[in-house]
């Protein structure tokens, strides 16, 4: 293929999302109503993605519970819509006071709530009020939380020991290998979790250890797995000691596919490639290499992005997880988690929000670039905080929604290159370091929609610099072949969409 044919990186968009971007004039609707930038979403297919993830637990035979990483998005209709599952599978995982307050206002009751990340301790006291799951990260936590518990007469706490630097007990097992991990500073390191174990019989007049828990940085399966089976070996440390934990927590980091076609990927990829080492004209705004540079005819550095077509993902990866054997013993996590009769925890949040949602924003203004011709300037009605792809290294195309309705109108243009730029005053405002082709030249008027934003691209950058408006939200569904809405915050899960396709 010719090196300036466009280099398109167009988006993985599953029913019912794709109906919906088939329905223009009705998204075009929203946004006059509703402004720009604006955030839509689909209640419904968190749901559906919750029981796809425990179709995985019911095909290994195993038990535990699917926890929404409440930070991955801010919505009341996501969370009110996973409160409505079924309560022995699916729970909620928050992070800070503000989200364990807004879990138990959408009707998540204590039980099913695992409290994470960094604790005060008002957070702290809240999370063991409820009767919360607290994870814990380190024995001093472990030691306020106790005292906590003792000083306002609460009932013993449930805790998880998150473990962490699980390579410098590579060796376990025989294996002799070394293997590193990416260091964390969450979790206390396996090589200290004797003063954990410590902790936990001093403080068990308080607290109750239900698990071991990890949450590495990582997408490779390898490490988890290792991690994983050493958690399962450490419980039965656990109980020569007296203590009885059930459960394994795996954390997230399960994925998500963006792009639809590899092929397209791997040209945009080697392409980037190219522009660094001078091959080709440069596909970025001013050159910029993603963590690559050129040093004597070599590329160098690595690309800080988002694998953004993946073959294995979401549910898929926590399958091919549980079914590879594990390091050391040879058997697979799901035979080792039933052998010794543990559940299993996961805390997935950008894979179960999975094609829940689309941002949303109107063309404002369309201008050839100074520099290059051939290429054109769009700026949106929303800036890089409202759509924050490219602060996680997630490249993919929007998909435009004309205001005519004719998304494949032929335009003299042809295919063209765009770079979209924000509505703040600094140069730095850019939606889109890279070059983004498009079927045709965008008019103002237009709409852009950014496909599958719900995790962590939606609303986790999100500000109101310069004043500009943060984009509002809404949940959307299908009923009696029409599509409803209403504010997020007003969406509660008392009707039933229309069944069968959309």
């Amino acid at each position: 293929m010719a090196k300036d044919a466009p280099l398109y990186l167009r988006p993985r968009v599953e029913p019912p999302l794709a109906a919906l971007l088939g329905e223009a004039g009705f998204l075009h609707s929203l946004v006059d109503a509703l402004g720009s930038p604006l955030n839509v979403l689909l209640p419904e297919v968190v749901a559906e993605n919750a029981d796809r993830f425990l179709s995985v637990y019911r095909r290994h035979r195993l038990s535990g519970r699917v926890y929404f990483a409440h930070k991955a998005n801010r919505s009341s209709a996501l969370v009110r819509r996973l409160a409505a599952c079924d309560p022995e599978a699916v729970g909620v995982d928050v992070a800070s006071l503000g989200e364990l307050r807004h879990a138990l206002g959408c009707g998540f009751t204590g039980d099913r709530v695992m409290a994470t990340g960094p604790k005060d301790p008002e957070f702290l006291w809240l999370a063991a009020r409820v009767g919360a799951t607290v994870n814990v990260d380190s024995p001093g936590e472990l030691r306020k939380l106790a005292e906590l518990v003792r000083g306002h007469g609460l009932s013993r706490t449930r805790v998880l020991a998150r473990l962490s630097g699980f390579e410098s007990d590579a060796g376990y097992g025989g294996t002799g290998t070394r293997v590193l991990s990416r260091g964390s500073r969450f979790g206390t390191p396996v090589a200290e979790a004797e003063v954990l174990w410590s902790a936990l019989e001093e403080h068990r007049d308080a607290v109750e250890l239900v698990g071991l828990a990890y949450h590495l940085d990582t997408t490779g399966l390898e490490e988890k797995a290792r991690a994983l089976e050493r958690c399962v070996l450490l419980m039965d440390e656990c109980r020569a000691r007296g203590l009885a934990p059930g459960a394994v927590d795996i954390g997230g980091g399960f994925g998500v596919g963006y792009v639809a076609e590899a092929a397209e990927w791997e040209r945009w990829t080697t392409a980037l490639s190219e522009a660094v080492l001078g091959l080709r004209p440069p596909l970025t705004w001013r050159g910029h290499g993603y963590g690559l540079r050129a040093e004597a005819g070599t590329v160098r550095g690595t690309a800080a992005l988002y694998p953004a077509h993946r073959t294995v993902a979401g549910p898929g990866y926590l399958d091919e997880l549980l079914s590879r054997p594990a390091p050391a013993l040879g058997r697979s996590p799901a035979t080792l988690l039933l052998e010794h009769l543990n559940d299993l925890y996961i805390e997935p949040g950008r894979a179960l929000v999975d094609q829940c949602g689309v941002s949303l924003a109107r063309v404002l203004e369309v201008r050839r670039t100074d520099d290059a011709p051939d290429r054109y300037l769009v700026r949106l009605g929303m800036n890089a905080g409202d759509v924050s792809l490219e602060e996680h290294g997630v490249l993919v195309d929007p998909v435009l929604l004309p205001r005519d309705g004719a998304r494949d109108a032929p335009n003299s243009e042809g295919p063209v290159g765009v770079h979209l730029v924000g509505n703040l005053c600094l140069e730095a405002d850019l939606i889109t370091r890279r070059l983004v082709h498009l079927p045709r030249l965008p008019c103002p008027g237009d709409v852009m929609a950014f496909v599958n934003t719900a995790g962590y691209a939606m609303d986790f950058h999100a500000h109101r610099a310069q004043r500009q408006p943060v984009a509002r939200t809404v949940a959307v569904t299908r009923e009696a072949g029409t599509w409803r809405w209403c504010p997020d915050e007003d969406y509660w899960p008392l009707t039933h969409p229309e069944e069968g396709p959309f």
